[in-house]
């Protein structure tokens, strides 16, 4: 199992415009690291990087400690499937299978023994005298994997290989991936995507990467429940968290958020996981921390808009101009007045206007 390490890590094709920007961070070995952002925040540059398909203008990336950017992609050893998963059309899945220690001049029995070991692990052996066009979304997917896998390469690089697969095949090879990798292969995997379901369900940790940059790296539950700053609490969680503009202040000696909206929350009740160092800014609230009360605990609100999604409803309101939601497994109707109040397991965040720098508040 390898250490992949990021140092100072830096990318672009144009230098006011920097895909990586100073990227450094480190991947246990055989851990399941899923990369998540969206769009250009430099999620697949990372991964051709580490391939060697691309040289960054500055940094470097180690295996064990090794420095591998002076090795030519062949030399690194790493596995990678990408996007459209890039089979050779004229073979067949045996021979796509077997491509990778042909090239290697490994002996026909290994080759043989190591096919059919990797069908076998992913369901291709009835498959196996078939060619890519004669296969399904899912199928192809297998053979990809299989394709890398059969190298047993120190790092596995997965760039965003579920996304062509219909919403249940998806969510059956998200199991079966993270079961291979922890049973079977023990791989380090770099695993890029934008889909936070996919990085929440599958990953070890999670990186998340905005504009080049790592906004911050840890396990599924520290990221959603201790967000460093108000773009990771944005982008993680569907639907999103609530952000109220306000101010903190002292009444009667005791701290409250007074909020533009025109509601407040006292805090002398609240634990704060640090110290707040500016009065202005936002309140963070998860929309399955809002639920409707019998009297009016923060505000009443008049419900716009209701998807109802079977074992919950999610409710849609405004308030001061800006659109807002909460849980609920309460049957809910549009139009309907309602008073918001705090679930009792609530957690408050605390963001100051930069951004940069979250608080967050559990009850005591």
């Amino acid at each position: 199992m390898t250490t992949v390490e990021f140092v100072a890590l830096t990318h672009f094709f144009q230098p006011e415009h920097r895909i990586l920007d100073n990227l450094s961070f480190t991947v246990r070995p055989g851990e399941f690291l899923v990369i998540l952002g969206p769009s250009g925040s430099g999620k697949s540059t990372l991964l051709r990087l580490i391939a060697g398909l691309d040289t960054p203008k500055s940094g470097d990336i180690r295996f064990d400690g090794h420095s591998i950017l002076p090795l030519a992609p062949a030399e690194r050893d790493v596995g990678m499937v990408f996007q459209n998963y890039a089979l050779y059309p004229h073979l067949t899945v045996w021979e796509n299978l077997a491509f990778p220690l042909l090239i290697r001049k490994e002996a026909r029995h290994i080759i043989e023994q190591q096919v059919r070991r990797i069908a076998e692990l992913l369901q291709l052996e009835s498959l196996l005298d078939r060619k890519p066009r004669a296969l399904s979304g899912g199928q192809q997917q297998r053979v990809a994997l299989g394709r890398a896998l059969i190298r047993q390469p120190r790092v596995f690089l997965l760039d965003e290989p579920l996304s062509n697969l219909d919403a249940q095949l998806r969510q059956q090879m998200r199991k079966e991936l993270v079961r291979l990798q922890k049973e079977l292969f023990l791989t380090t995997t770099l695993y890029v995507t934008h889909d936070q379901t996919e990085a929440m369900t599958m990953g070890d940790r999670i990186a998340l990467l905005y504009d080049g940059q790592l906004q911050q790296i840890g396990t599924p539950q520290e990221i959603y429940h201790r967000p460093a700053n108000q773009f990771v609490a944005g982008f993680i969680g569907s639907p999103p968290m609530n952000f109220f503009p306000g101010r903190l202040e002292i009444h009667h000696t005791e701290l409250r958020f007074v909020a533009t909206a025109g509601f407040h929350i006292p805090l002398q009740s609240w634990r704060p996981e640090g110290q707040p160092r500016s009065q202005e800014g936002v309140l963070g609230i998860r929309p399955e921390h809002l639920q409707p009360m019998a009297t009016s605990e923060l505000f009443a609100a008049v419900v716009e808009f209701v998807e109802n999604i079977g074992h919950e409803a999610i409710a849609y309101f405004s308030l001061a101009g800006s659109s807002y939601c909460f849980r609920s497994q309460q049957l809910l109707t549009p139009q309907t007045t309602i008073s918001i109040g705090l679930h009792p397991a609530a957690q408050l965040h605390w963001f100051e206007p930069s951004g940069k720098r979250s608080v967050t508040w559990s009850r005591e």
